[in-house]
C-alpha cells in the first residue's frame, strides 16, 4: 500500500507487516544462503565481473499459504563475505541494520521492473500455471560513498499481486 507507515517500513519484515495489515496470513522461509555466480544484471549492479562469487540470500514469501514472491539479496563477497550476511537464517534485526553495522550508510537506490516468462525454478517455486508470467523488480542500493552494498531481486507471480493505493492523510490527491 502507498504510503507505507514509518512503523511498518522500520519493521523486521515489510512484507510480513503489510500482509498482516491487509488481513492475510503471511509467511516466509529461507531457500538458500551462500555464494553463487553473479548474473549479468546482478554483476552490473554490484560492479563485479559476470560469474564472480556473490553472497546470495534467497527466501520465499507466502500469503494465505500461496507462494507469491521470491526475494534474493545479493552482496559483494569482497565486502560482505565472512560477515553475518553470509550466515544461514534471517538476519536480526534486519539486513539494513547489518549493512549499517558494517560501516555503510544508505545513499541512493535504482530500481528496474521487467515482466517476463518465468524460469523453471521460478515456475516450480511459485507454483505457477502454464503461461503465467512473473514481474522482476531489481533494486540496487548504494552507500553515501557510491559503493554498491545491496541488490534485491524480487520475483512476483504477476497474477497474485494487487497494489492498493491509499490517500496521504490530509491530502485529496495521489
Amino acid at each position: 500500500m502507498l504510503p507505507t507507515e514509518p512503523a511498518v517500513r522500520g519493521s523486521a519484515s515489510l512484507f510480513l507487516s503489510e500482509a498482516q495489515r491487509q488481513g492475510l496470513k503471511a509467511g516466509r522461509r529461507m531457500l538458500y544462503v551462500g555464494l553463487e555466480a553473479a548474473s549479468e544484471q546482478v554483476a552490473a549492479c554490484l560492479r563485479v565481473e559476470v560469474g564472480a562469487d556473490v553472497v546470495a540470500r534467497r527466501k520465499m514469501m507466502t500469503a494465505n499459504d500461496v507462494p507469491v514472491r521470491i526475494a534474493t539479496s545479493y552482496f559483494r563477497a569482497d565486502l560482505f563475505g565472512g560477515t553475518r550476511l553470509g550466515e544461514p537464517g534471517f538476519v536480526r534485526p534486519s539486513l539494513q541494520a547489518a549493512i549499517v553495522d558494517l560501516g555503510h550508510a544508505f545513499g541512493r537506490a535504482e530500481e528496474s521492473l521487467i515482466a517476463r516468462p518465468p524460469t523453471g525454478f521460478e515456475r516450480e517455486t511459485l507454483e505457477l500455471d502454464p503461461g503465467e508470467w512473473v514481474v522482476q523488480v531489481l533494486r540496487a542500493s548504494y552507500s553515501t560513498t557510491d559503493t554498491p552494498v545491496h541488490v534485491l531481486e524480487t520475483i512476483c507471480a504477476a497474477s497474485r499481486h494487487v497494489f492498493s493505493i491509499a490517500q496521504v492523510p490530509g491530502h485529496d490527491e495521489f
